[in-house]
């Protein structure tokens, strides 16, 4: 039985049986995973927005696109890490594995000292450049020096658990995720609202639970001595490895910044339109990372499909399995629209008692309900071009709808909105900005999807006719 469980949560190979079929068995886990993940921010909000307040909950919602700015360095060595891992262990280099794990691992500590002094000793100065408001400045930097204070939890689990996936072992990192999500939200409710430790309570519960999953992923890891070996000489820093890890890791940490750093824009906006505006756009926000959680969990399982197909020669599974993506995709958004529809309202109310932050949020999650239909779209096309490898169009796509649609549109659309009630500009305007990015994508993906280039960019070689690559 507990191999059968297992069998769910591990490799497969997609180059057999039903399209359809083998996306679903490749989503479940991820569906798992990306929900529980998707949990701490959640339960974080909830408890911090019922027990102390709209106040405390927007001091967290102003301080997570400082922390996603600072924290492009783990995805760098997470990256990096990813690739070498998977390429060496796929060759049977147990040495060179090892290396590339230890070195990994130093960079990663590495990285949290620095992440930790800049974010500790800069948390005040950085909540002043994007306009926190007064109200909730004090609450805000608190949670940002305790964050970035335990950081090396965050990283290390994130880390570890990546290396694990790299090695063929799913399941461990999922369980050790589902009890990390289980946990911090005891410790949430325990300290936020039984201790009355506010922000603060709710940034040691999450960073003690994620250290929790770390030590259990560390321990994990150290016990695959047959595959790899974690010692003294393994995480000394070696140049080659080391000149690897950056090589492959920094273009995904530069995107990954650029992104951030957009996001930092947007929230200034957002913050100078007030406390509740942020309030607001932070319960809705927490929604929407589960509204987007199908859209980029089939994306990320036709991108494997598409991949391993590809490898094998099977262009016409290639079709299908892009026809059943884009099925299960616009299926999974659909239903979400329609809920999101009827129970907007009930939703926000699990985070605030306050009515005119109920009605603001309401109106936004209508807004943004037709884009999760463009996004499954911009979803399953971009994912056929990276599984294909062709990864530049789709990179590129998502960077210039972000930094060059969004950002923009934003602050147009709040300057043309500026009135007595609003003098900042109307709030709406953040979420219109994102459904314009949203649209925009979907038809750039789709266009150059069927451009067809995606096609000829595989890393094996095969003679193929180009009307069987049509979905």
């Amino acid at each position: 039985m507990l191999k059968r469980i297992s069998s769910l949560f591990g490799a497969q190979d997609m180059t057999q049986g039903r399209p359809m079929s083998n996306l679903l068995r490749f989503s479940v886990p991820l569906l798992i995973g990306n929900f529980a993940q998707q949990l701490y921010a959640t339960v974080d909000s909830i408890v911090v927005g019922r027990y102390v307040g709209d106040k405390a909950l927007s001091a967290v919602g102003a301080s997570m696109p400082i922390i996603n700015l600072l924290l492009v360095l783990f995805m760098a060595i997470a990256t990096g890490a990813g690739i070498m891992v998977a390429q060496y262990f796929g060759a049977k280099d147990k040495e060179s594995l090892s290396k590339s794990v230890g070195n990994a691992l130093t960079l990663l500590v590495i990285a949290s000292l620095m992440i930790t002094t800049i974010g500790v000793t800069s948390a005040g100065s950085l909540l002043r450049l994007i306009n926190t408001p007064e109200e909730t400045f004090d609450m805000a930097k608190s949670y940002l020096t305790i964050i970035f204070g335990g950081i090396l939890a965050a990283g290390m689990y994130n880390i570890t658990s990546g290396i694990l996936r790299g090695l063929g072992n799913s399941t461990f990192p999922l369980l050790t995720l589902l009890l990390s999500s289980v946990l911090n939200t005891a410790l949430d409710v325990w300290m936020v609202s039984r201790l009355g430790m506010g922000v603060a309570g709710a940034a040691i519960a999450t960073i003690f639970s994620q250290g929790v999953s770390a030590v259990f992923c560390l321990w994990k890891l150290n016990q695959m001595k047959d595959i790899v070996n974690i010692s003294r000489e393994t995480i000394l820093p070696d140049k080659k490895f080391v000149a690897q890890l950056l090589r492959l890791g920094m273009p995904a940490g530069m995107t990954q910044a650029i992104f951030s750093m957009s996001m930092v824009f947007v929230q200034s906006l957002t913050n100078s339109m007030g406390y509740r505006v942020v309030t607001c756009n932070t319960a809705v926000m927490r929604i929407d990372g589960f509204a987007v959680m199908p859209s980029f969990t089939f994306g990320m399982a036709v991108a494997t499909f598409v991949g391993q197909n590809i490898g094998a020669n099977r262009m016409d599974r290639v079709a299908q399995g892009t026809r059943d993506a884009l099925r299960l995709s616009l299926t999974a958004a659909t239903v979400l629209v329609t809920l999101l529809l009827l129970f907007g309202g009930t939703l926000i109310r699990m985070f605030t008692t306050t009515e005119e932050i109920i009605a603001l949020g309401t109106r936004q999650i209508r807004i943004l309900s037709v884009g999760y239909l463009a996004l499954a779209v911009s979803q399953v096309f971009g994912s056929i071009m990276r599984g294909a490898g062709d990864t530049m169009p789709s990179m590129w796509i998502s960077l210039i709808t972000t930094t060059c649609v969004r950002v923009p549109v934003a602050y147009a659309l709040a300057s043309m909105t500026r009135s007595p009630a609003n003098p900042n500009g109307a709030p709406e305007s953040i979420f219109f900005s994102l459904l314009f990015a949203w649209i925009t994508g979907a038809v750039a993906n789709y266009l150059w999807y069927r451009r067809g280039s995606w096609r000829s960019k595989s890393l094996v070689k095969h003679p193929q006719p180009a009307e069987a690559c049509e979905a």
